[in-house]
């Protein structure tokens, strides 16, 4: 069912046969006095025509035609239409069930993408999470996704890397501790100009091809890929190995993207580095910031290689859309990328190039979150700790339960809080780490949709209700009812915003309201204790809540426990 579209499309063929122009602006109605949606496009559209607007609204609800979609329709204020939908035709659609997109489209979802070498920390969940949920979100609708996790396994560190390895005598093989191997050559790198010069004509080799350094940066990627998978199935993650797309993957590419750009007269020397300078990038002095494709020693940069792949990914892949998921700081870095992209022609398919940026993960003192001794926290660590306090709360809350189940319920409420702590907020945004709130069991957390859910399902299992014997659909009648029904209807529109949008907190705010119009309605409606075709609709209403939860988790990576 589509809500939105099919208000916003009646609305705006009535301002075309009125002589109005413009858009409907339909929207969720902020409170329910004013009905369940309301249209705010009338005041625009009669101000372009120099009217009055409420005249102007009156002739539009005169002309408008929502029979059997709404019950009602009227004017508040200056020209707002405040609509009531028809329970008959909420009625009409399986809440669950996902609108297919027609037509389908090919999207690249570039996520996660960690640096390999050391294990992921805190500053990796985002990118994972959020790129994950939306990949989650696209192929429910029937997109075909593929998942690029563009590791950084190329570049300076491996350099640092390889020539620490040399002078230290060590096998890769024999790196048990992989992090601490990567501090120790770190601190080298930090502390001695000549290294560093040495690491970085590693890197040439590298990129060359040099047949030491590339047995060796191999061992480095398995053992490092080994450690992300691990966290990937921990968290619930779709991606798997063969969605590892790096950096390395590029390289044989890179000078075929320095003579492209060349060809088309964009490079320019600027102290011995390859770059490109457009006009639109400027400091607030005046100055060009450049994209530099290839330093002065030869060796390439992030620039070259996101060109590289925008190139693969449009003319090989065919995208429609790619999806890149990464930190604010890079905003700059991808406008400029894409602007180059389309000058240089390496965006073969005129893909839609998105930038998805995220705000930062902040402790309590409003910096980014480490720990109290100043150390990047890893992301092992950090849901170990959640999966220990959700143990703590259930086993508070279920003394009798067996501790390996307890165990696995703790996982399931530590794993999904962390998530749904992040994925809750606005992208955009920094926000501040907070354990209490995120384990909270009320408010708009996953501890609180999850008992949501359990006690919708143990309505069924208290009445030893047949859940598959109840009709798929019913028409709500009394008010709580069909403001349930209202909500569980607007699940498509919220994953079509989603989709279009790459925003995973409307899904969570969509998934609250829907838990908290089912308290309202379990508190005024009593389901088990009502008889014949009332019960049976009120137990439809419930057995769809609890669906719409369940998949509404999912599709943010959560799982739903059975009891809590």
């Amino acid at each position: 069912m589509q809500i939105k579209a099919t208000l916003s499309e009646r609305i705006e063929q009535t301002f075309a046969a009125l002589g109005l122009q413009g858009d409907a602006l339909v929207q969720a109605a902020s409170r329910p006095e004013f009905g369940d949606y309301q249209a705010n496009g009338v005041m625009a559209a009669a101000k372009r025509e120099k009217k009055n607007p409420r005249e102007v609204a009156e002739q539009v609800v005169a002309h408008l035609d929502l029979e059997g979609i709404a019950s009602q329709v009227e004017i508040a204020g200056p020209g707002f239409l405040n609509i009531t939908l028809d329970p008959n035709w909420l009625s009409t659609a399986e809440p669950s069930n996902i609108r297919q997109a027609a037509p389908a489209s090919t999207v690249v979802v570039d996520y996660s993408a960690p640096n390999l070498a050391k294990e992921m920390h805190v500053g990796h969940l985002r990118s994972t999470i959020i790129g994950d949920s939306i990949v989650r979100v696209l192929e429910a609708q029937g997109h075909k996704v593929l998942r690029q996790n563009h590791v950084g396994d190329w570049g300076t560190q491996f350099g640092m890397l390889l020539e620490y390895l040399n002078e230290s005598g060590e096998s890769s093989d024999e790196l048990a501790d992989l992090e601490s191997f990567y501090r120790s050559a770190k601190l080298r790198f930090d502390e001695d100009e000549v290294f560093q010069n040495r690491a970085r004509r590693a890197v040439v080799d590298l990129q060359s091809g040099a047949e030491y350094a590339a047995l060796q940066w191999q061992k480095f990627i398995e053992i490092s890929m080994s450690h992300c998978q691990e966290l990937y199935e921990r968290l619930g993650v779709t991606l798997t190995p063969e969605h590892i797309a790096g950096e390395s993957r590029y390289n044989d590419a890179l000078p075929g993207v320095i003579q492209a750009l060349a060809s088309k007269g964009l490079l320019q020397e600027s102290d011995g580095a390859q770059c490109v300078f457009l006009d639109e990038f400027k400091t607030k002095k005046g100055d060009i910031l450049p994209v530099i494709v290839q330093k002065s020693d030869g060796g390439y940069l992030y620039a070259t290689t996101d060109l590289a792949a925008i190139e693969y990914r449009t003319r090989d892949l065919m995208a429609d859309r790619i999806l890149y998921c990464t930190d604010a700081r890079q905003i700059l870095h991808f406008k400029q990328i894409f602007a180059v992209a389309g000058l240089a022609g390496f965006n073969h398919n005129e893909s839609s190039l998105e930038h998805l940026p995220f705000g930062t993960m902040l402790g309590s003192d409003g910096k980014p979150f480490k720990t109290r001794s100043g150390d990047i926290i890893k992301l092992a660590d950090l849901l170990s700790e959640a999966e220990d306090r959700a143990l703590k709360l259930v086993e508070e809350k279920n003394p009798d339960f067996d501790p390996q189940d307890a165990r696995e319920l703790a996982r399931i409420i530590g794993v999904g809080a962390v998530k749904y702590g992040d994925l809750s907020k606005n992208r955009t945004s920094d926000y501040v780490f907070d354990w209490d709130q995120m384990i909270s069991f009320e408010g708009n957390t996953s501890p609180y949709l999850q008992y949501a859910y359990t006690r919708v399902r143990s309505v069924f299992s208290r009445g030893e209700i047949n859940v598959a014997s109840l009709p798929l659909l019913t028409v709500a009648v009394d008010e709580p009812e069909r403001r349930l029904a209202v909500t569980l209807a607007a699940l498509n529109d919220t994953l079509d915003q989603v989709a279009a949008e790459g925003y995973p907190h409307y899904l969570c705010g969509y998934l609250y309201e829907l838990a908290t119009r089912f308290t309202q309605f379990y508190e005024a409606c009593p389901i088990l204790k009502s008889d014949g075709d009332v019960k049976t609709r009120r137990l439809v209403l419930a057995r769809q809540t609890a669906d719409t939860l369940q998949l509404g988790l999912s599709l943010l990576g959560i799982q739903t426990p059975e009891r809590m």
